[in-house]
């Protein structure tokens, strides 16, 4: 849950409060008539208590809420998009709400039989002089069929949190203590500026457009992002094929691979080649010395010769 969507819940029941005291106005009445005997500063710690008693109910209605979610709607949703979808018409569906549409006043009708069978419990709350009975008052408040308090569970559905489902409607209750605790001038004030910018309308308004945003923006940067994915693997293929075409030979048919393969078999017939003619040098630099020395050695050996047979020649021409 993001901390967009508890802003969002706090101005629901802040911009939303001008309903709620067409609710719950007659009931904030009873409770203040029943503590006139008591002193300003504990009257006070009672409306503080019974408020925190409202929101306590209101937070576990959010923890129920967010284990339905948990438990039936995210098993069917897991590795998709729908609880975003479903997350953005969830608000859009409330932002309507709150723009005017009756698409509540049924669950409200149906949830007064239960705020009707709960009217044992409410008259032994009376009179609010202690805070066990303010804050059982509080608790019985908070299950006060409301339209609005509908429309906020139905986010806590879709958070897919039950933590996170409770502290989103007892957000939602703090946006709405403002306008129940006021002063009687203060809520004529409040009720005044609210009607007169049509904050509520505003308000719902804008939950209509970031549901909207919610499930259309990332749809549209999804596809964008795929078409840059295929815009660049096509690049990509054609800059791979054309370095392919300059390694490849005329036939085509030689990969990677093979050039690679190709140039070390060259590399290796070259030093080969190296090699075979160093060794045919050495060679013929020894066969040129053995017959360097062996002509030398013929040639003392004639001289010898001739030596010979000129001094046999003096000898008989002496004789």
């Amino acid at each position: 849950m993001t901390t967009a969507l508890l802003v969002a819940a706090l101005l629901m029941g802040f911009f939303g409060s001008p309903h709620c005291l067409g609710m719950c106005g007659g009931l904030v009445t009873a409770f203040g008539l029943s503590m006139k005997d008591v002193s300003p500063a504990k009257r006070r710690a009672l409306v503080a208590t019974y408020h925190l008693g409202r929101l306590s109910s209101y937070a576990l209605l959010g923890l129920v809420a967010g284990l339905i979610g948990t438990t039936v709607l995210e098993p069917l949703m897991r590795g998709n998009n729908m609880p975003r979808i479903l997350l953005g018409l969830v608000l859009v569906f409330v932002g309507v709400t709150m723009l005017g549409a009756p698409f509540l006043s049924k669950l409200e009708r149906y949830g007064m039989r239960f705020w009707q069978y709960l009217s044992p419990l409410r008259q032994k709350v009376f009179p609010l002089n202690t805070f066990p009975r303010a804050l059982s008052a509080g608790l019985l408040w908070g299950f006060l069929p409301c339209g609005l308090v509908y429309g906020a569970l139905l986010i806590a559905v879709v958070a897919h949190n039950p933590l996170s489902g409770a502290a989103l409607m007892f957000v939602f209750g703090l946006g709405t203590v403002p306008m129940l605790v006021a002063t009687h001038e203060t809520v004529g004030w409040l009720r005044d500026k609210i009607g007169r910018f049509r904050l509520r309308q505003m308000n719902g308004a804008l939950m209509v457009v970031s549901g909207m945003a919610i499930i259309v923006v990332p749809l549209v940067m999804a596809n964008m992002h795929s078409g840059h994915d295929m815009s660049t693997m096509h690049s990509d293929h054609m800059q791979m094929s054309d370095s392919q075409m300059m390694d490849m030979p005329m036939d085509g048919s030689m990969d990677h691979g093979s050039h690679s393969a190709t140039t070390t078999h060259a590399d290796t017939h070259t030093n080969a080649h190296h090699d075979m003619s160093q060794m045919n040098h050495e060679m013929t630099l020894a066969t040129t010395d053995t017959m360097d020395h062996s002509m030398h050695d013929m040639s003392n050996t004639s001289s010898e010769a001739n030596m010979e047979n000129n001094q046999d020649t003096i000898i008989e021409n002496a004789e």
